[in-house]
């Protein structure tokens, strides 16, 4: 983890916009006043369809192939190899996995430590600690797709997406999972995803809001390498410098409608379904993520408009910084118990929330004022960082 006070002039506006937007919109959703007053369109589906929120995780690992490309050419160019290259995406994918395993940990092993509680506490707490999570697969899918960009011919690539595509959709809807007579898709974990899930990660350590399955799991890993993979040919379009910028927007729009709708076709055969994140999710989401970042790159580096995507910026250019330091935070703040003055227990989050805004408004409205709250006191964070120059990068 490094921090860099010099932002290259060459960065592109409309990717750390694409990007800020996306961290917005995670810590956002992330963090409501109250988990029983949220908005439609900031829950995610209950398990087929896709909201607003659902777009998220994938816009954000399209994000990660876009940027591998810039990023890895660049060194390229300057005279870099495969080889020298290969352990610095090997290594920032692990600094990814901890920190996301650090997340999950977190504030349950500090007890322990401070107050030495000895080994017997720490191995209950690691016995049921939850191993995947948003961090450990955008590490996971950047490391395999970073070094599949570095050794694998580039012509390759498409059709290599394609087989994990067809294959992890030919698994989910043709394969009962083990002792299941047929296959079903409407269940949690009645499917070959959850089967594979409790027995390669164990069921003391899924998602513990499920219990049968993960949507950071193991196969549904492959379609969303195949997300990022759309992001490196999104990324290889950008790169195409002897073709004008509109005409590289227009491309990335006109591929984002067409994937979009295959997606959308796709599902009435495989249902859109982000916990298992099926291929038509794959292709919808990274659809909206082309047009997304045709749209961004219209309106920043074609039209020039930067003063009014400003915010966007200042989160785009520390993601994690934001990403870890929310969850933290908000993870701090539920950890945190006092009396509440009536013979029982509160913690800090909830003594703030109804405070600050159950006092004044009620249900949705005060939820989602928190939430917005939030994301206003992380912008001026990012932003007294960001004039100092100080950006964090994994």
């Amino acid at each position: 983890m490094g921090v860099n006070g010099d932002v290259p002039s060459q960065r592109l506006l409309a990717l750390d916009v694409f990007r800020g937007a996306t961290v917005a919109g995670m810590i956002l959703v992330n963090n409501p006043g109250s988990w029983g007053a949220i908005y439609a369109p900031l829950r995610h589906a209950a398990w087929h369809g896709c909201t607003p929120t659902d777009l998220v995780f994938p816009f954000f690992l399209f994000i990660v192939g876009v940027a591998l490309v810039l990023a890895t050419d660049r060194r390229l160019e300057k005279g870099a190899t495969p080889g020298s290259l290969a352990p610095h995406v090997v290594r920032r994918a692990a600094m990814l996995i901890l920190l996301g395993l650090f997340l999950n940990a977190y504030p349950k092993l500090l007890p322990q430590a401070l107050l030495g509680l000895g080994d017997q506490g720490a191995s209950e707490v690691l016995a049921h600690m939850r191993w995947p999570g948003v961090l450990q697969r955008i590490g996971l899918c950047y490391g395999i797709v970073g070094l599949l960009y570095l050794f694998v011919p580039k012509r390759a690539l498409a059709p290599l997406g394609v087989l994990l595509l067809l294959g992890h959709a030919a698994l989910l809807a043709w394969v009962p999972a083990p002792g299941a007579e047929v296959v079903d898709l409407d269940s949690r974990g009645d499917h070959l995803s959850g089967w594979l899930d409790r027995v390669v990660l164990g069921e003391g350590h899924l998602w513990i809001s499920a219990k049968v399955y993960d949507p950071e799991g193991v196969l549904s890993t492959a379609s969303a390498v195949v997300t990022c993979l759309l992001g490196v040919a999104a990324g290889r379009v950008l790169r195409a410098g002897d073709r004008p910028l509109s005409d590289r927007v227009l491309t990335l729009a006109v591929a984002g409608i067409s994937l979009a709708a295959a997606g959308h076709l796709w599902g009435y055969g495989l249902p859109v379904n982000k916990p298992l994140w099926t291929g038509s999710y794959a292709l919808l989401t990274a659809g909206l993520a082309s047009q997304f970042l045709a749209l961004s790159l219209y309106f920043c580096d074609l039209r020039g408009h930067r003063r009014i995507v400003e915010p966007l910026r200042v989160f785009g250019v520390n993601p994690i910084t934001v990403f870890v330091g929310s969850a933290v935070v908000a993870k701090t703040l539920s950890w945190i118990r006092f009396g509440d003055g009536q013979g029982g227990e509160t913690t800090l989050r909830t003594w703030i929330y109804e405070r600050l805004f159950l006092s004044w408004s009620e249900g949705h409205h005060a939820s989602l004022a928190y939430a917005l709250a939030w994301v206003t006191g992380w912008f001026l964070v990012l932003r007294a960082m960001d004039r100092r120059g100080i950006h964090i990068r994994v």
